[in-house]
Formats: C-alpha cells, structure tokens, sequence
C-alpha cells in the first residue's frame, strides 16, 4: 500500500485507530507496549511495534551468548570445549522449548485475531501445563545423565574434569529454559512483546552480571570456573520466568490498557481436547525443531574429530553468528504474530503483505550486519580468543558462514511465518531434507572426502541455510498456509 493509501485511511475506515505519529514516537511507544489491535492500520508500523521489543528481547540473548562464552574463553580451551559440547546437547532442549512455544504462540495468535480473548487465556495456561511436565521430566534425566552425555559426544578427559559440573547444572535446569520460552512465546503472540521483552532483558542482566563474579570468585564468591558459568546462568534465566509468570498471573491495575491475556481460576481447568490440539501442533513444532537443532549436534560431532581447538573455535565462531541472527529473528517472531493474528481475523493478504515487509527489513539488516563479519573478521575473532589455532578456526566459520547472511535473512522471516500460521509440518519437511539429507551428508563429504576439515563443515552450513531460504520462499508463494486451522 503506498504512503498516500495509508495516509488517506489514517482518517477514515480500519486505520482511524493509528493516528499518525513520528518514527521515534512508535519506538517509544513499543518499548512502554503497545495496546493497538495488530489486525488492522499500517502493516509497516505495526511491524515496528511488534519487532522493536522482539528484536531487543533477542539482542539481550545475543550478548548474553557472547559475554558467556568470552568469559569462559579465558579459563582454555577445554572450558570453552565444555561450553560447546554442552550447548551442543542443549539444542534438544531448545528444540522442545521452541516447539511448545509455537504452539502456544500460534493458538494465542490466533485467537486474539478472532477476539476470543478467553480462548487466548485457556491455551496460554494449556501450554504452560505441558511446559511443566516436560521439564520436570527432562530435568531430572539431565541431572542424572550429564557426564555420561558428555563423555559421548566425544569430550576428552580433561573436558570432562572441567566440565562435568556445568552439564549437570545445565541439563538439570532446564525448566528455567523452558518456562522462560514459552511464557515469552504467548506474550509474543498475544502481542504483548514488550513484557518478553523485559523478562527477558532481566534474565540475562542477572546472568551477565552474576557471571563473571562465580567464574572468578570476584569479592565475596567464590571462584567456581565454568561451573559458575552454569549456575549464573540458570538463576537468572528462572528470574526472567518468574517475572514473566507474575505478569501473566497479576490483575490488571488502575489506569493499564486492557490485558490481552487475562488468567482467572476457571482457565485452570483442564480441556483434554484443547490439551490435545495443542500437543498435536507443538509436537510438530518439536519435531521440526528437533530435525533443526539436532543436525547441530552431528556437525559438534564431526568437528570434535579435528580436536578441541577446532571446537572452540567453532563454539566461537557460532557464538559470534547468533549475536547477530537472535536479533533477526525478532523480525521473523513479528511476522509470526502479524500472520497468526490477520488469519485469525480472515485477512490473509494482510499476513502476506506483513511476511514480504518483515524480510526486506531483515535484508537490510542482516546484509549490512554480515558485511561487517565478512571484512573485519579477525578483529572480531580477536576478542574471544589469542589461541591462534582455536582463531583460525573461528576466523573461517565466521566468514563463510556470514557471507550467506543475505539469504538466510528472508528464510528466518518466512520459516517464523509458516508457524505463526499453525502450518508446522511445511518447515519441518524442509528442515529433515535440507539439514540431514542435505547439511550433514555434505559436510562429511567437503571435510572428508574433499580434504577441506573443518573448512568444509562451514561451508556445508552457509549452503544449507541459504538452501532452506530458496525453498521456502517457493512453497509460502503457493498459498496453502493460509487455509491452516489452528
């Protein structure tokens, strides 16, 4: 819609609700939270609204991904081994979190589209139940398991007298991962990203902080290395969830716009069916998740072949990426919204026209962000390590990684758009056939095969990502996600 469409509806019809205002003033105002309905003004500031508090949400965790590993880089390269392989088997747990939360954000979505906020509220408290369940589940075998886990993924005996204590912690806190997800997730469909937002920046500020001073002994700590690592981060990844919860569970106040997810007692029932529904959707979410994440887990394990430098140097390396790709990912999570809820209000050329606009804006973005990897990459790598084997390394899968920057900045947006749709089996296919029949064969061929190491394995990355782009751009211009029913 042009300038003058959209200045000429200010003041008549569905966008007399969005009065005009400057670009600063819509910052400000999605910062403070936004109480606009999102199916309908301007699909431009409506973005704006929804991505800003998304898009800092995720840059909190990208520092705080970076700050972890720079920290734990000055304890060697073992600790920085123990981190990675760790993170590595995390991505499971990642993987089930991501997909309750695009269940629960979907079905949310979706029913504050159809104003059908006690709708919102019973999936909201359906998603946390099963939330709960699976952390309980998985806390406890992580607990239990962590060293032998470790020991698998191919650590080296003094990896594992480093890093033992930090994989129990880790695995055995998942829940503060879990909870902290999902709650984040229903507020995002809700449209209330500014609280994720918050709960988010809270969790990581006490982990940041806290950090340092248990990995040093720093004042009164104690000085507990990379285990300290472990229990700054899962301290404060449970206060960000029990922000986030109080917020979903508090009244509304005097003066506050309206709740959009407004929880009350009668909402605690349980509704098999509806239980039902979203474990159907969520359990395609984590199977799409899974088949992502886990491909990781098997690039972990081809590199760890190379030795330890190889790895922290990829740990490294992948660290830096997702500084830069969790922020883009705000911009798909708005998309998302953007399309759970026009669908849910029968306006499917809204959510397509939103799911275009939020991929050229992350072009601009993550083209200009890669640019800058791509040409000051070994000052970059510079600060994470003086390990000139382990920087090499990381030197290479920074650059060949982010040189695909381009193309994975509309796969991020159209991938997060699928699923705000409810369609999670579209990106689920695609991520079994191009990260294991595609990523995972060719990166054992380019380092094997090819005589490439771990060169090769970075450049099956940069092929794949940009792969899923290419293919997801063909099947969302086919249409079918807007026919989903959630």
């Amino acid at each position: 819609m042009s300038q003058l469409n959209e200045a000429t509806l200010t003041t008549t019809g569905e966008y007399a609700s969005w009065p005009a205002q400057s670009f600063w003033s819509s910052v400000r105002e999605a910062l403070h939270g936004s109480h606009r309905d999102y199916t309908q003004g301007p699909i431009g500031r409506a973005i704006l609204l929804l991505a800003v508090p998304m898009v800092l949400e995720m840059v909190m965790e990208s520092v705080f991904a970076v700050c972890d590993v720079f920290f734990v880089s000055h304890l060697g390269v073992d600790a920085v081994a123990a981190v990675g392989l760790t993170e590595s088997m995390l991505t499971i747990v990642y993987a089930i979190a991501i997909g309750l939360s695009i269940g629960a954000s979907a079905m949310v979505a979706r029913r504050i589209g159809e104003k059908d906020p006690e709708g919102a509220a019973r999936a909201a408290v359906h998603g946390m139940t099963l939330g709960i369940s699976v952390a309980l589940v998985l806390g406890t075998l992580g607990a239990m398991l962590g060293p032998k886990l470790l020991g698998l993924m191919g650590a080296s005996s003094g990896v594992l007298a480093m890093g033992s204590g930090y994989v129990r912690v880790m695995l055995g806190g998942q829940a503060s991962i879990l909870m902290l997800f999902l709650i984040n997730a229903i507020f995002r469909g809700a449209g209330d990203p500014a609280i994720s937002m918050r709960s988010l920046w809270l969790a990581n500020a006490i982990n940041i902080g806290l950090g340092p001073c248990l990995i040093f002994g720093v004042g009164p700590f104690p000085r507990l290395g990379v285990l300290g690592a472990a229990i700054a981060t899962t301290i404060g990844r449970s206060t960000g969830a029990l922000y986030g919860l109080s917020r979903l569970l508090r009244r509304q106040r005097p003066g506050e716009g309206a709740k959009r997810i407004d929880i009350h007692a009668r909402h605690l029932r349980l509704d098999f069916s509806l239980l039902w529904r979203l474990l159907r959707l969520s359990s395609s979410g984590m199977l799409q998740a899974i088949i992502g994440t886990s491909s990781w887990v098997g690039l972990v394990r081809l590199l760890s072949t190379f030795g330890s430098a190889a790895l922290a140097g990829y740990t490294i390396g992948i660290r830096i990426i997702v500084f830069a790709l969790l922020p883009a990912w705000g911009l798909g999570n708005a998309a998302a919204t953007m399309v759970g809820q026009a669908l849910g209000a029968k306006k499917p050329e809204r959510a397509e026209k939103a799911v275009w606009l939020s991929g050229t804006y992350n072009l601009y973005f993550l083209g200009a962000v890669g640019l800058v990897f791509v040409i000051f990459t070994r000052q970059i790598v510079s600060v994470f390590t003086s390990d000139p084997v382990a920087a090499s390394y990381a030197i290479d899968c920074l650059r060949i990684v982010a040189a695909g920057f381009v193309f994975y900045s509309y796969g991020m947006v159209l991938t997060s758009s699928f699923n705000g749709a409810g369609d999670t089996w579209t990106p689920t296919i695609l991520n079994l056939i191009v990260f294991w029949l595609w990523e995972i064969p060719l990166a054992w061929v380019l380092a094997e095969r090819f005589g490439m190491g771990p060169r090769g394995i970075f450049v099956a990355i940069a092929i794949a990502f940009s792969t899923l782009a290419l293919l997801s751009a063909v099947l969302f211009k086919r249409g079918k996600w807007k026919l989903k029913h959630v």
